[in-house]
């Protein structure tokens, strides 16, 4: 009975190392997969790495499978990155959160700045259903003037149906130990037994945790917004085809650059005022003794007092 006990917990010993062994990639993240990153005028094509899996050609080649049939299990992270502006802030943030609440998504972080200039600036970290990804990426570019757009999408279904498929063989392993657990008899198999069945609790725990992660990764889109309030949105003029077309754009741009300039010399001056009062109050003094010394000099008889001294 005891050389039994010795072979099955053998046995239960080596499947465990051989699942370990075989799961060297459930650690990676999702930057160690395969992703595709495309710019504003991609923005379309943010599902171009979905056809890397060689395995899937072979297996539309052999049973005939659309590429939708292929990618209906597949599991992909979707992330994007927006730059945006608004000539409104209030309007644009109100918005921005009304969409976010319709589409079913939330913000995981949200922050308004206000740097003193006039202008104030936020930046969001919103999750939106994956399967809302692409409406919402439009629906800002009406709310708001998009400057920059990147999209990322990467496939993780590797690493999660290896993890996936370890956590079922973890928790067949716990269910033979617990089984041999009812069966020892001797302390020295019992006491073996329980460190093999805690092991694998924490085991299953991890696995449990990855595929938990990978799942809200997955159901649940990315995106990070920066919006900034500006004065006049850029990149937005009409094309100047003509010579009085091209000089009036340049005078238009000329004088906008010269406001904004004045802008900011008086924002900057109203954060010296002390120093340029202090300035002001200095140059008052200096000026005063240099202007006595000059008068005191030019008065009848001071020579002629100097030399009979």
């Amino acid at each position: 009975m005891k050389r039994g006990f010795a072979w099955m917990l053998a046995l239960l010993l080596l499947l465990g190392l051989l699942s370990g062994c075989g799961g060297g990639g459930d650690n990676a993240t999702a930057s160690d997969t395969a992703s595709s990153s495309v710019a504003t005028d991609g923005a379309d094509d943010a599902g171009g790495s979905y056809g890397a899996w060689p395995e899937a050609q072979v297996a539309e080649e052999t049973t005939g499978e659309s590429g939708e049939d292929r990618l209906e299990n597949a599991k992909m992270i979707y992330t994007a990155r927006m730059e945006v502006e608004t000539t409104g802030f209030d309007a644009a943030d109100a918005d921005l959160r009304t969409l976010v609440e319709v589409l079913g998504g939330y913000f995981e972080q949200a922050a308004v700045h206000n740097y003193g200039s006039g202008y104030r600036s936020g930046d969001y970290t919103v999750r939106i259903p994956a399967d809302q990804f692409q409406a919402f990426l439009d629906q800002v570019g009406t709310i708001c003037h998009v400057t920059y757009k990147e999209e990322d999408s990467e496939n993780v279904s590797e690493a999660y149906y290896d993890a996936e498929s370890r956590l079922v063989t973890q928790q067949t392993k716990l269910e033979r130990l617990q089984a041999l657990l009812a069966q020892a008899e001797n302390m020295e198999d019992i006491i073996t037994i329980e460190s093999a069945i805690s092991e694998t609790e924490l085991e299953i725990e991890r696995l449990t945790g990855t595929l938990r992660q990978y799942d809200s990764l997955v159901d649940y889109a990315t995106v990070y917004i920066s919006l900034q309030e500006v004065y006049q949105l850029s990149n937005v003029e009409e094309p100047a085809t003509t010579f009085g077309s091209r000089m009036s754009t340049a005078f238009a741009s000329g004088w906008r650059g010269f406001v904004s300039a004045l802008e900011g010399l008086a924002v900057a001056l109203a954060y010296g005022w002390v120093w340029l009062l202090l300035l002001v109050v200095i140059g008052v003094v200096v000026g005063r003794i240099l202007w006595k010394r000059k008068h005191q000099g030019q008065r009848p008889g001071a020579g002629e007092a100097e030399k009979k001294s």
